[in-house]
C-alpha cells in the first residue's frame, strides 16, 4: 500500500480556491448567457470558436478539442444548435469521413448580440480584481495544468496576441 501523498497547507489552501473557480464560474457565467441569448456557457463556447475559425468553419473533432468535449457531447449540442439554424454540419470536401460544423450566418448574429454582456461578466468575476501580473500569472498557471491533464490542447498552441 502506498502512502497518500498529502498537500500541505499552502497546497490545501491554493486547490480550495481552485476548486470554488471551477464550481462557481460556469453558473455565473451561464445565467449571463441565459438571460442574453437563452444559451449555456458551453453552446455559447462552441458557437464562439466556429466563429473565431477560418470561414467559421471547423472539422467536429477540432471543434470537440476547442470546446474540451467528447464527440458525442458536442453532436448533441450541435444539433440542437442546428435546430435554431445558428450551425449547419456537412461532410469535409477532402475526406467523406470528416464532419464539418459551421456557423451559419444566424448564429454569428447571436454572438456578436451576447458577446458583449459575456465579455462583460467576465471582466467583472474575473479580470476587474487582478492587476496585469496577476492575468499572466492566471495564464502561466493555468497552461502549466493544462499541460498535466491535456498536453495536446489547442490553448497551449494558441500564439500570444502581444508577443
Amino acid at each position: 500500500m502506498t502512502s497518500a501523498r498529502w498537500l500541505d497547507p499552502e497546497e490545501r489552501q491554493a486547490w480550495l480556491a481552485l476548486l470554488a473557480v471551477t464550481t462557481l464560474l460556469p453558473g455565473n457565467l451561464d445565467g449571463v448567457l441565459q438571460q442574453e441569448a437563452k444559451v449555456t456557457l458551453f453552446d455559447y463556447t462552441v458557437l464562439a470558436m466556429l466563429s473565431e475559425a477560418e470561414d467559421r468553419t471547423l472539422p467536429m473533432s477540432e471543434l470537440a478539442s476547442r470546446t474540451y468535449s467528447s464527440l458525442s457531447r458536442l453532436s448533441h449540442v450541435v444539433k440542437k444548435l442546428e435546430q435554431r439554424d445558428w450551425v449547419t454540419r456537412s461532410q469535409c470536401k477532402q475526406d467523406a469521413r470528416v464532419t464539418m460544423a459551421t456557423l451559419t450566418e444566424q448564429g454569428f448574429k447571436t454572438i456578436e448580440e451576447s458577446a458583449p454582456a459575456h465579455v462583460e461578466s467576465v471582466r467583472k468575476v474575473v479580470f476587474d480584481g487582478l492587476d496585469r501580473r496577476d492575468v499572466a500569472d492566471l495564464e502561466r498557471i493555468g497552461k502549466k495544468i493544462v499541460q498535466l491533464l491535456e498536453p495536446a490542447s489547442w490553448v497551449l498552441r494558441e500564439p500570444r496576441l502581444n508577443s
